[in-house]
Formats: C-alpha cells, sequence, structure tokens
C-alpha cells in the first residue's frame, strides 16, 4: 500500500501520464485536459476546501497507531490523492477506455491505500470522489468552449 499511495503523491503519475499523452498527437488534447483538471482540483481541493473545512487526519487524532508513511502536514478533507486520480481517470475514460480502464483500477486502489494507511476518513476519499466527478466530466464541455471560441476568433483573423 505504500507504493500506491506514493504513485499518487503530488498527482505525480498522473501528471507524468499527462505528459507522456502530450507527447504523442493523437492524445494531446487529452493530456492538456488531465493538467487542467489536476490544476483546478489542486485550487479547488488542497488550496481551499482542505483549509476551510481544516478537518483533522484519522493518524492525529489516534496516534498509537503504527504508521506505514510519514504523517501527512496538511488537513484531511478532501483526499488530494483521490481527487487528482478520479479527475484524471474521468478524462482518460472519456478519451479512450483502453486508456481509461487501468487509470480507474489504479485509481481506486490509490485511494483505499489513503483509508489503508490511516491518513484519510471515508467522507475524505468520498469527498474527493466527488469533486473529483465533477471536475473530471467539466474538462470536455470547457474544453469544447475554449475550442470553439479559438476557431471563431482564428476564421475571423
Amino acid at each position: 500500500m505504500p507504493v500506491i499511495t506514493h504513485l499518487g503523491s503530488a498527482g505525480i503519475i498522473w501528471i507524468l501520464w499527462a505528459f507522456v499523452l502530450i507527447c504523442i498527437r493523437k492524445y494531446r488534447i487529452c493530456g492538456i485536459k488531465m493538467l487542467a483538471g489536476m490544476f483546478t482540483g489542486l485550487i479547488i481541493g488542497n488550496f481551499i476546501l482542505k483549509n476551510l473545512v481544516a478537518r483533522d487526519r484519522p493518524c492525529w487524532i489516534d496516534t498509537d497507531i503504527l504508521m506505514l508513511i510519514s504523517v501527512p502536514q496538511d488537513y484531511s478533507f478532501p483526499s488530494g490523492h483521490t481527487l487528482a486520480s478520479t479527475i484524471s481517470a474521468v478524462i482518460l475514460m472519456q478519451e479512450d477506455k483502453k486508456l481509461g480502464i487501468p487509470a480507474v483500477i489504479l485509481a481506486v486502489l490509490i485511494a483505499f491505500s489513503r483509508m489503508y494507511l490511516f491518513v484519510h476518513f471515508p467522507t475524505d476519499i468520498l469527498g474527493g470522489l466527488i469533486l473529483g466527478l465533477i471536475i473530471g466530466f467539466s474538462m470536455k464541455p470547457i474544453w469544447n468552449k475554449i475550442s470553439d471560441y479559438l476557431q471563431k476568433r482564428k476564421a475571423s483573423s
């Protein structure tokens, strides 16, 4: 579980995946949407909601549990690992199920690892999941509007 959870730390696996996709012409837009979605999740989830809710982590409350990973220093709600994983998995599923299915499996494993490792409550995971679904599904229509705007602007030039 520590290895799985570290894959999601700072969204690193998803950021790397996005950069690989950006290098492939067919999937370039998908990679850009992933980065935009994760950036949106970072702002809303990690910078705003975590500090607004200010929920203690389970490992802060019960310090008798032997930790397998270092104790996180930021607040618990929502789970940033779950948030970034869900956003990425949704965008990948929308783009190509062959990319999306492994992403969904990895996202579920990462989310579960956060509870298993005693750094999140189930509701933290649920919060990250719901917000991740909202942001992930929002990226496609937002991208379509941006794309339409740019095409209209280019046509009028």
